[in-house]
Parts: structure tokens; sequence; C-alpha cells
């Protein structure tokens, strides 16, 4: 069976608009390197690195912690085939792929999750890029250092500038369109290993070109608790990406051939996100024997060097790297996903400037400056992002067998395949609550990250298996 669209898209449909609409056989932007720069980009970034090095608090040595990334990698790695050949296939952004487990218009609620978590991340990174600026302008200007002695809710003056640049900057590249996006992707996606390559080699020399990595940020761990914290790890890193994983849909469609996902995704994550992890690994184990903790934060790194010069291009680099995956990874999603909600009113564009406000009002410095908010967050994320993940996945190849009727994805017509039930399909959305629920009672669960880390895969499994048990058993009560 395969996906059909068998007459145009009706224009009239309140559920479509320019950008939600489906792509061509003409269309084919993102080949195997703009994919694989996509990956990079994902990969590269403030945040990134400062989970990678965050993972040795668990208590795993250097090595442990690399390999058990290095699983959470391969999980990744399945799950993008998984959903980057479907959005390659039928051709539509998440949020109306979405529909064709949730109904036309059920798929608001995962689309909207997914928004959520991406207007957190949105914000986060951009307050992260900041920083960078601000280690670049102190370096430039020193006198600006006299902006830095009052905060306005936690902000200081140069950080509210800085930020609010960096936002506006952004917000103007979204505005441009999806090409664009993918432009600034190739760009920011390779940049960025210039600065951590340079970082590693001047950390690696203060440390005498020397580390150990069987060092570990923590106290030694029982066996049990050694097994534990891989898993642990492995998973927070599937959970790091699940956001982005479940979107994925939004790139592969503009994809020419199932051949350029795959090929894209094979450079892109098992190979690249792999050596950024090692790297990172690499620059924070050096930094523990310099200065007997490990930063996990590069931009504090860098702020350690000496030469104005060196300081200027690092911070540059890693400020331009998060913009790029900012606006990759956590402005395309919402901004489709909250366009999905009133098609008639809301475009693309407009969804990219509620995402921006948005992500001014969540006051993300407060969040990263949590100490437990990374596994707790993380774990959040997965809660909320397995289940859907789940869902779509043996929804579109289990219980449909890859047939999709695309033209039905736009109809508000009662007999419209993903009509349902006015719209929305109750067998998805009761296994979107309960697996939900169970998995941020997973995420939630105090004094016990190892748990926490667990809500993604719990999420996929209850999900998809529920999803598949409710919709057999429909079918049979049919016949």
């Amino acid at each position: 069976m395969t996906d059909t669209q068998p007459a145009p898209v009706a224009e009239r449909s309140a559920l479509v608009n320019a950008d939600l609409k489906p792509t061509t056989s003409e269309t084919d932007a993102w080949r195997t390197w703009d994919l694989f720069c996509l990956w990079m980009t994902s990969a590269h970034s403030i945040g990134s690195y400062g989970f990678a090095v965050g993972m040795l608090a668990l208590g795993l040595t250097g090595w442990q912690t690399m390999v058990a990334l290095f699983v959470g990698v391969l999980v990744l790695w399945g799950g993008s085939n998984l959903i980057g050949v479907a959005g390659q296939r039928v051709g539509v952004p998440f949020p109306v792929f979405a529909r064709g487990a949730f109904g036309i218009f059920g798929a608001n609620i995962p689309a909207l999750l997914r928004a959520l978590v991406a207007v957190f991340w949105y914000g986060i990174q951009t307050y992260l890029a900041s920083t960078a600026l601000i280690v670049l302008l102190l370096r430039v200007a020193p006198g600006l250092k006299s902006l830095t002695q009052h905060s306005f809710i936690g902000l200081s003056e140069l950080g509210w500038i800085s930020f609010l640049v960096l936002w506006a900057v952004q917000l103007l590249i979204i505005t441009y369109g999806m090409e664009v996006v993918r432009r600034v992707s190739d760009f920011a996606g390779p940049v960025v290993w210039i600065g951590m390559l340079a970082l590693a080699i001047w950390i690696l020399g203060k440390a005498g070109w020397s580390i150990d990595f069987g060092s570990r940020a923590g106290a030694a761990l029982s066996s049990g608790k050694t097994v534990a914290a891989f898993v642990g790890v492995a998973f927070l890193m599937v959970a790091f990406m699940a956001g982005p994983l479940v979107n994925y849909a939004d790139f592969a469609r503009f994809s020419p051939s199932r051949q350029a996902i795959v090929r894209g995704n094979a450079w892109g994550i098992p190979f690249n996100e792999t050596a950024f992890v090692v790297i990172s690994i690499v620059i924070s184990l050096a930094t523990l024997k310099v200065y007997g903790k490990v930063l996990t934060d590069p931009v504090e790194l860098v702020a350690h060097i000496h030469s104005n010069t060196i300081v200027v291009i690092a911070a540059a680099v890693f400020a331009i790297a998060t913009v790029g995956i900012n606006v990759v990874l956590n402005f395309v999603s919402p901004s489709y996903d909250i366009s999905n909600t009133a098609p008639k009113y809301i475009s693309f564009r407009t969804g990219g400037i509620i995402t921006a406000v948005l992500s001014i009002l969540v006051l993300p410095w407060k969040l990263w400056a949590n100490q437990n908010f990374i596994v707790y967050f993380l774990g959040g994320v997965g809660a909320l992002m397995g289940p859907v993940f789940g869902i779509l996945i043996v929804d579109y190849y289990l219980i449909r067998r890859q047939r999709t009727v695309v033209t039905d994805l736009y109809s508000e017509a009662p007999q419209g395949t993903y009509h349902y039930t006015r719209g929305f399909n109750p067998r998805a959305l009761t296994a979107l609550v309960i697996s939900g629920v169970v998995g941020v009672l997973v995420a939630l669960i105090p004094h016990s990250q190892y748990i926490t880390a667990l809500s993604w895969p719990v999420g996929v499994i209850l999900g998809g298996g529920l999803m598949y048990a409710l919709s057999i058993g429909k079918r049979s009560a049919k016949k």
C-alpha cells in the first residue's frame, strides 16, 4: 500500500494555507548535505555541549558517558529514519502529518505540545547565545561592564540588549521562509566545529596533552547504579532530541527521495553527533584536570582565554551556532504548529512571531539557572514527546500500512478518512492521555534521576502499544 494524493488540495478548506500545503515532486531543496547540516546544527550548540558534559554529573566516568551517549545516538538514528521516510513520502509538515493519527482537529493537541517544548528551548537557546555575545562585547568594549551592574527580572542591561538583539535577528531570519532557514542551517552546522576544535586544542595544551577517560565528576557508583546511570544517560540523549525527532517531517518533506533521508541521517546522527559528544567530553575532562571542576558552559571556558582575538572569534562562533540551532529546531516547528490551529488566519510567519514573544515570557534564563532543570525538563520532554512519537509510528506503519490519502488530511467533510469523531480520533487521544500521564509521573519522581530518564521509552512503548491495541480492538468489533 502507498500514500496517495488523487486530487489537488481544496484551497477553500479551513485546514490549509500556503505553508501547510503538501510538497510537489518539484520540491527537493533539502538534499543529503542539507539534512546532514540540519543534524549538525541540532548537535552543535552551547546547550548540546552543556547537556553532554552535564551527564558526567550522574556519576559515570568519561568513557562510560561517551558510550552511553552513543547508544542514545543509535536510538535517535533509528527513530529519525522512521519519521523521516514517512514525512518525505507523505510530503506534509508535522501537524498535518499528525492529522492521520489524531484527526484533522485532534492533531492540534500533539502539535501544541510540541510547540510548547520548542518555545521553552527557543528561549533557552537565545539566552545561551546571548551569553556568548556578552563575552564578545566585553572583550571588544570593556567599558560596557557598567551595564552588567544592575539587573531587571534576572538579566542585566547588557544581558537584555544581547538577548533582544539575537531574538530580533532570529525573527528576521524566519520571516524569509524555509529556503533561508536551509541556508542558515548549512552555514551554522559546520562553522561551530571551528570553535570546538580550537577550544579542544587550547584546553588540551593547558592539560599537558593528556586526560584520564576514567575520571568522573562525582563519587564512584556501585555496579547497579552504574548500569542505571548508563541507561539513564542513553535515553536522556534521545529525550534531548525528542522534540526535533517528532517534527522531523517539517524538513524531510522537502527531500527528493528516501535515499537522501537515509544518507543525511546516517552522516548527521551516528557519525557527526558521536564526534561532537566525544569532543565535548574530551574538553570537559581537560577542564576537570586544569581547573579541578567540569565547566558545563563552553562560553565560561572561552572567558579564561587571554587572547582577545581568539575570544572574539570563539564567542562569535558559538553565538552563530546557537542561533542556527534555534532557528532550525525551535522556531520552524512552533511556527507550523501554531499556524495549524487556524491556517486561514495564522501563517508560518505569524506563528513565528507568536513563538518569539512567548519565548521571552517564559524567562528562560531563570529556568536554565536551576541545577535540576536539565534532567527534569528533559524527562518532561520525553514524557510528552515519547507518546506522540510512538502513536505516529504505530499508526503510520502498523495500522495504516504506510497508506495516506493526502487530500483527506485537508478535508473537513464528515466522510473524510481522518474526520473520525468530529475531527478527533478518540483512540489516539486516549492513548496519548494515558501514556502522557504515566510518562509525566515517571519524569517527576523526586530524587530519582535514573528513573526520570526512562520517561521517553515508557511513553513510546505505552503510547504506541495502546494505539495499536485500541485500533485492533476497533477493527475486530467491526468484523
